[in-house]
């Protein structure tokens, strides 16, 4: 009977007057009882609890064999605490299993996180639409495995902006993301459509803005929803991208147009001037000497012919200026380079100003210069606008230096002058077109002179450089590559 009552229950069989005195098994007891009737909470840290109890499995274990009070309900004490073993196991397993699955879920969100702000740092840092493009092009591949291609509204038709070179992209694919950007919602893959590609509308507040398809054919496309929330992140980025790649386009389009109409009124109302004065001064002149035939000496009649040739030459010099600006803005000015001389090239220039004659100009060269490529009717038209303006701001009789030395890989060729000089805060803008300073008011002029000299000097990839001189007047200087255009 003692044995059947044994077998009944745990409880009764450690309660065994022998057993009594056993403390370590009777708190094993109490505490197995206690934890039937707890609660257990989610937050607990199982692995810690169940490599706990473990541990304390196995230490009652070796005290069951080891201790002489134990041997009768060794057996069946050994079958519970088995059990309870492996209950713990199954708790470890578990909740390393539950852990794996965690970090695994933290990992693929870092990743993910990693990606998009890549994608969105290289969409910040580009200026152009092109580079915005190009961004797409190196990360929707590189984060999703997938081939792509972008098309773009030019006109009333999408054009293909770019193709990944894997991409089967025919006119069924064009008609797919053609449907897409009209219907302004994904077409294709998972849309009872084409399979092997997803057609994805770049759709902003502002509008539709393009198309993206990229390939889903072959198994892993989109493996859960994790990865079509992050490919429409993707593509949400770069429809804002392309967004503000447009408006900006749109903002420098209509401050171009303000900037033309500037131009425009500052060109007509200059040039209505410097007209009006060479022409009404050759017609008054002219008038002069034929109403006057035979009242004029012929020195009176020489220098009002002289003088109504100067005044011819002004007009001749302004609709150079105007002909030299309009190349240069319509992007038709060609360079035609070959070594010149440079002391030839300020010699040619001279001989082109008939007022130099008056002044006293002195040259100095570097005899050791090399010969320059350059397109000598240029460069030399460059020093003539230089010269004239040296003439015109220094009083008369004031000497003319022009100086020639190699700086660098650079041959400077400088025009000095002891004239009135150009503040130090407008000498950043004066190259700048129809900019004149507040010295230059008393002197005609449209202010195309110098802005003309700066476009020759840098399509040779030069550069100009205006200084004050420190015994008064302004130094100009033209800047020439040694080696020329490269």
């Amino acid at each position: 009977m003692q044995a059947q009552s044994r077998d009944r229950a745990l409880p009764e069989l450690l309660s065994h007057d022998n057993l009594i005195r056993s403390l370590s098994v009777q708190r094993v007891i109490a505490f197995f009882q206690r934890f039937e009737s707890v609660a257990l909470p989610r937050n607990l840290n199982w692995r810690g609890v169940s490599a706990t109890v473990a541990v304390a499995v196995s230490i009652v274990v070796i005290a069951s064999v080891a201790h002489p009070a134990l041997e009768r309900v060794q057996p069946r004490l050994l079958s519970v605490l088995t059990i309870v073993e492996l209950l713990a196991f199954g708790l470890v397993l578990s909740s390393t299993i539950a852990a794996a699955r965690a970090n695994d879920d933290v990992r693929r969100l870092a990743s993910q996180s990693e990606a998009l702000y890549a994608f969105t740092t290289s969409l910040a840092a580009a200026s152009q639409l092109d580079q915005m493009i190009d961004a797409m092009a190196i990360h929707f591949p590189k984060t999703f495995g997938r081939p792509i291609a972008v098309m773009l509204p030019e006109g009333d038709k999408l054009a293909v902006r770019f193709c990944s070179s894997g991409l089967e992209f025919g006119e069924t694919e064009r008609e797919m993301m053609d449907s897409a950007f009209r219907a302004g919602r994904e077409t294709g893959w998972s849309t009872n459509h084409l399979s092997h590609i997803l057609c994805c509308p770049l759709i902003t507040s502002q509008g539709i803005f393009g198309v993206l398809g990229i390939a889903a054919s072959g198994s892993g496309f989109l493996a859960g929803n994790h990865e079509l929330r992050l490919l429409r992140n993707f593509v949400e980025q770069a429809a804002l991208a392309i967004t503000r790649a447009n408006l900006s386009e749109k903002a420098w389009h209509s401050e171009a147009l303000k900037e033309t109409d500037k131009l425009q009124k500052a060109l007509l109302n200059s040039i209505s001037h410097s007209l009006r004065t060479p022409v009404a001064s050759v017609s008054s002149l002219l008038h002069t000497v034929l109403e006057g035939e035979h009242a004029i000496d012929f020195a009176t009649r020489r220098q009002l012919l002289q003088t109504a040739r100067n005044e011819s030459l002004k007009l001749n010099q302004l609709v150079q200026n105007l002909l030299d600006m309009s190349r240069l803005e319509g992007g038709g000015l060609r360079i035609r380079t070959s070594r010149c001389d440079v002391e030839d090239v300020i010699g040619a220039a001279l001989e082109q100003v008939d007022a130099v004659g008056a002044r006293h100009v002195s040259i100095a060269i570097d005899p050791s210069l090399p010969w320059v490529p350059m397109d000598q009717v240029l460069i030399v038209q460059a020093l003539v606008n230089l010269i004239d303006n040296a003439l015109k701001y220094s009083p008369p009789g004031a000497p003319i230096e022009i100086t020639a030395r190699q700086s660098g890989d650079h041959i400077q060729i400088a025009v000095g002058d002891e004239g009135f000089g150009i503040a130090a805060d407008e000498l950043e803008r004066v190259f700048d077109k129809f900019f004149r300073g507040s010295a230059a008011e008393a002197v005609s002029g449209t202010g195309l002179g110098l802005s003309i000299c700066k476009g020759f000097v840098e399509a040779h990839h030069g550069h100009m450089v205006a200084v004050q001189r420190p015994q008064g007047g302004t130094e100009m200087s033209i800047l020439l590559p040694v080696e020329g255009i490269r």
